[in-house]
Formats: structure tokens, C-alpha cells, sequence
């Protein structure tokens, strides 16, 4: 199926989660629109040195402009997913506060039903983080926070941010082979 998919970066440590999710869609299965929020820039340096990798037919966009495709309902993308997400971003999302692209995208989707998945990248969470998860739970956004999960036996950083980003693309109803499936034990 093919999906409109917006890849918004914010400045939470985590940058490894993007790069993973953008390695696994394809640009000539999708239409892929990456943002990143100021902020990003910093933690992209810091966490990848040698910088984000994108494929070929993957559009940027401009945190100023609101000229996007995907900043208006009439425009709507199938999906967006901010990653890894700052509590900040996630805050001003949950308010609607639009001041930019990633922010106005974000909105859009909520208000048009599309779907929004969020992933957040903070521990400990304090209430005002709770409380924002639950207006955005409401508003129909999922919350699908960076937690890896060990039953696979990961090998390297790169397995362990992998059994995230799988989540994120089973959300996505997007294929994959990122992690194996949970098997029932055999008799």
C-alpha cells in the first residue's frame, strides 16, 4: 500500500531511530517528507558524525515553511511519525501549538484522523508528559515510546533500535523483517 509518510526529527536523543525507520521505507514504494526541528540539527551532529542518511527521492522540507504539501488538511499525508520525539515538541503538538511545519503537520493529521505516531524519547516522565500522552491518546495520535525490547537477543545497538523501529513500521502497516515475531512455544 502505497503511503504519503511524513518523518519529523526533533532534538531528543535517539537520532539512530530515524535513521533506522528512513533505511527501512522505500522512496519508490512511498512518498517520504523528512522535517527536522532545530534543535535536531545539534543531535544529528553529535549522534551521527557523519550525518543523516537519506535515500535517494526522499524530500526535505524547510522548518519555516509552510508551503509544504502536508501543512493543510486538503493535503493531508496517511501518516507522520515523530522520531525520536522531545517531550517539548510533544507538549506543543498536544496543545496546538503550530509555529512551524513539523508542528502544523502534526495538527494536520490529528485533525483530518490520519495517523500520528510519537516516539517519545524521555525517562522519567513527569506528570505534565502524562498528562500531554493523554490529550494526544484522545485526539487519536499513538504514543509509542523508545523502548526496546530484549527477547530476540539483540546483538548490537543497531538490533536493539530495530525492535523499535519494527513497531513503528507494524503501525505503519508497512512490511518489514527488522525483528522475528513473537512465536507461541511449541508443545
Amino acid at each position: 500500500m502505497f503511503l504519503r509518510i511524513v518523518v519529523a526529527i526533533t532534538g531528543a536523543s535517539g537520532i539512530l531511530y530515524a535513521q533506522r525507520l528512513l533505511d527501512n521505507l522505500e522512496p519508490h514504494e512511498h512518498e517520504i517528507h523528512v522535517v527536522l526541528s532545530s534543535y535536531a540539527h545539534v543531535v544529528i551532529a553529535e549522534e551521527l558524525p557523519a550525518g543523516l542518511r537519506l535515500k535517494k527521492g526522499v524530500t526535505t522540507h524547510s522548518l519555516k515553511s509552510m508551503n509544504a504539501p502536508f501543512a493543510s488538511g486538503s493535503n493531508a499525508p496517511e501518516a507522520m511519525v515523530v522520531i525520536p520525539c522531545s517531550m517539548g515538541t510533544l507538549g506543543r503538538i498536544a496543545h496546538g501549538y503550530s509555529e512551524d511545519v513539523l508542528l502544523r503537520a502534526a495538527d494536520v493529521v490529528l485533525k483530518e484522523k490520519k495517523k500520528l505516531i510519537l516516539v517519545a524519547r524521555e525517562t522519567p516522565l513527569n506528570l505534565v508528559h502524562i498528562r500531554n500522552f493523554e490529550l494526544l491518546l484522545l485526539a487519536g495520535a499513538t504514543i509509542l515510546p523508545a523502548n526496546p525490547s530484549f527477547y530476540t537477543r539483540p546483538q548490537t545497538v543497531e538490533q536493539v533500535v530495530d525492535t523499535v523501529v519494527a513497531r513503528v513500521l507494524d503501525h505503519l502497516s508497512v512490511p518489514h523483517s527488522l525483528a522475528p515475531r513473537w512465536q507461541a512455544e511449541s508443545e
